[in-house]
């Protein structure tokens, strides 16, 4: 799995028109193939009048369930085309759904895959995307004259402090990015002389949502 997992956080909905088709897409984060069966048969439902209705979607931390349906169109001319946008743009966990109505004029098979293409980018441009990483979280217990000096090594680093409890010690919650654990936690041993207490809580995702930092707990895929 890539160090960032890109990622829909919400979804959107966008559309476009070639030669009077009015084509739909409906964006959607998904964490398994029955989330995403149930999204795709809720669009259909929706737009239970329109001549098709192709999906693509993209499952797991290294990609294990990828599908897609041209939904009646000639074969790769939809459902390829979008998976590939999917995938070109390095998302993860996503799954997306064009509706079309039929406008009267045939499209070509190029044609088709660039509106098909063209909608999905669209759908993409209208939901929230974020990039997820690895990190974990960890308790550090220190006295005041410690606090000062952790604050430091954590602001310098732009770490985020979760959780602190301001109690005869100091008790606080660091999320660490993968990649900063080790020369994080080598300062805070060496500055406070090895007073601090250290332990991890947990493994996690983590990614800037409205300049807030969230954590999601990933599930696995159901293969």
């Amino acid at each position: 799995m890539s160090d960032i997992y890109k990622t829909v956080y919400q979804g959107g909905q966008g559309e476009i028109m070639e030669k009077k088709s009015r084509f739909i897409a409906h964006v959607q984060p998904v964490s398994s193939e029955e989330e995403a069966a149930a999204f795709i048969s809720r669009i259909k439902k929706q737009y239970w009048d329109a001549r098709h209705n192709c999906h693509a979607y993209v499952i797991g931390p290294n990609r294990e369930i990828t599908r897609c349906s041209d939904d009646g169109e000639p074969s790769g001319t939809a459902g390829r085309p979008m998976l590939d946008v999917l995938l070109g743009n390095g998302l993860y966990d996503t799954a997306v759904v064009v509706t079309r109505y039929f406008g009267g004029t045939l499209l070509g098979t190029g044609g088709l895959v660039r509106a098909y293409s063209a909608a999905v980018r669209e759908g993409l441009a209208h939901a929230v995307i974020i990039e997820r990483r690895e990190g974990a979280v960890y308790e550090i217990r220190t006295d005041y004259q410690g606090l000062g000096k952790i604050q430091y090594l954590a602001g310098e680093r732009g770490l985020a402090i979760l959780q602190a409890d301001y109690a005869e010690a100091v008790r606080m919650e660091i999320l660490l990015p993968q990649e900063a654990v080790k020369g994080f936690l080598d300062d805070v041993t060496e500055t406070t002389g090895a007073k601090a207490q250290i332990q991890k809580l947990k493994d996690t995702q983590f990614a800037l949502v409205d300049g807030q930092v969230e954590l999601f707990t990933r599930k696995k895929p159901d293969l």
